[in-house]
């Protein structure tokens, strides 16, 4: 029999954080504990389907005027306008000049390539791969892996993350935006940085906004905790919104897995904001074009799911309150767990967890700590030390304190 003519194609790694979980289920040990996944889990480790989520699927199942006709290729309307809405506040000022526009989109990572290959194809002159893309070290490690196959070949890290202090390196950061060429694509997490959970506070949002607007540098914000991080959507938002207020056109993509909880439904949103009209419609169209050859046009279910919800005052409230559950109870498992590790004297400090901010806390543990965790005490987290703090219950947060408070003094 001839040679597969796949015979060639090498085996690509697996992706890190669904590897993991992948081992997670596979261990037989009864103490494992993930912590690995990107999702919110109740205190009992279960995932959460929002109340005001499983209230609307009953009203769009039950309203018999819609159909499975196909969506406008930049999505539905109503979701489109009312996910800008909530990104850029009631009263912005680039809602009310009419120079927004936005993309329905696979999820955040879908807004994110849209947006990369509208770049790629007409910022900074027409297909200039050599852009400067500018990528937060750490970051998300799709940020890396969605810029370079959209055809960046200048691929760059800025300072973020100040290992010794367990900080922002402030000073760092604005130092690359000095010395990075004008007209640079800086990918900036709107909040709840991932993985550090560290973010810069208003006043050092006003430092980078100041040198990215002297440097003519793009701000292309990644929004995928608005609300979740603190509770609050316009405290979330602060960061994009105080942007548009200093006059940047800028990209924003926006997620709503995280904070309506529906991961598997992939619904994005890439808000962009122009100078005018005029220049929003012009690059519309072309990503447009773009959308036409990747998905073609967007799924409807979840869009209807975040549309129906924001439009209305009723379902909004509820939302908002179903948010904050999620949000307190991670800043719960913050404080808990910080309380332990200090009443176990637990070298090092540990203020850091309850000062981060979103999902995930950068722990400080080393990869040789982290492969204690995994091999010996069953807990799975990533190789950075990234841990997911919804993974935590009030069933397992002692069994969690004592295997880093052993992984810290055994390993070094």
């Amino acid at each position: 029999m001839a040679a597969s003519i796949f015979t060639a194609v090498p085996r690509a790694p697996p992706v890190a954080v669904f590897k993991l979980t992948a081992d997670f289920r596979e261990d037989g040990d009864s103490r494992k504990v993930n912590l690995g996944v990107g999702a919110y889990r109740t205190d009992e480790g279960q995932p959460w389907v929002l109340p005001v989520v499983k209230k609307v699927e009953q009203m769009i199942a039950n309203d018999h005027s819609l159909n499975h006709e196909y969506l406008p290729i930049l999505g539905l309307p109503e979701f489109r306008a009312n996910a800008s809405r909530i990104a850029l506040g009631d009263d912005s000022p680039a809602i009310k000049e009419n120079r927004i526009g936005s993309v329905q989109s696979l999820g955040g990572t879908g807004a994110l390539r849209i947006g990369a290959e509208f770049l790629r194809r007409w910022y900074n002159g027409n297909n200039n791969t050599a852009t400067p893309v500018y990528i937060s070290a750490p970051s998300w490690e799709n940020h890396n892996s969605v810029f370079v196959d959209a055809g960046f070949k200048d691929i760059r890290t800025y300072h973020y993350w100040d290992a010794a202090k367990r900080g922002l390196d402030l000073q760092g950061l604005l130092d690359d935006m000095e010395k990075a060429p004008e007209f640079s694509i800086f990918i900036l997490h709107a909040c709840a940085h991932n993985p550090t959970g560290t973010d810069p506070t208003p006043d050092q949002w006003k430092q980078i906004a100041a040198v990215m607007k002297r440097r003519f540098l793009f701000p292309f914000f990644d929004s995928a905790y608005q609300g979740f991080a603190s509770g609050s959507l316009d405290k979330d938002a602060w960061a994009v919104r105080y942007f548009v207020s200093e006059g940047f056109e800028l990209f924003c993509a926006q997620s709503f897995s995280k904070n309506f909880g529906l991961y598997n439904e992939r619904v994005g949103n890439l808000t962009v904001v122009g100078k005018d009209t005029d220049n929003v419609q012009r690059v519309l169209s072309q990503m447009e074009k773009i959308v036409r050859t990747t998905w073609s046009n967007p799924p409807s279910q979840g869009a209807r799911i975040v549309a129906t919800t924001l439009s209305s005052p009723q379902l909004f409230a509820e939302w908002k309150d179903n948010v904050k559950t999620m949000a307190d109870r991670v800043l719960l498992m913050r404080s808990e767990l910080r309380s332990r590790l200090e009443s176990l004297g637990t070298p090092g400090t540990w203020n850091h967890i309850t000062e981060q901010i979103g999902m995930f806390s950068f722990t400080g543990l080393n990869p040789k700590q982290v492969e204690y965790m995994i091999k010996e005490k069953h807990i799975y987290l990533m190789a950075s030390g990234r841990i997911n703090m919804c993974g935590l219950t009030t069933k397992n947060l002692d069994y969690v304190a004592k295997s880093i408070h052993e992984a810290v003094t055994k390993i070094q």
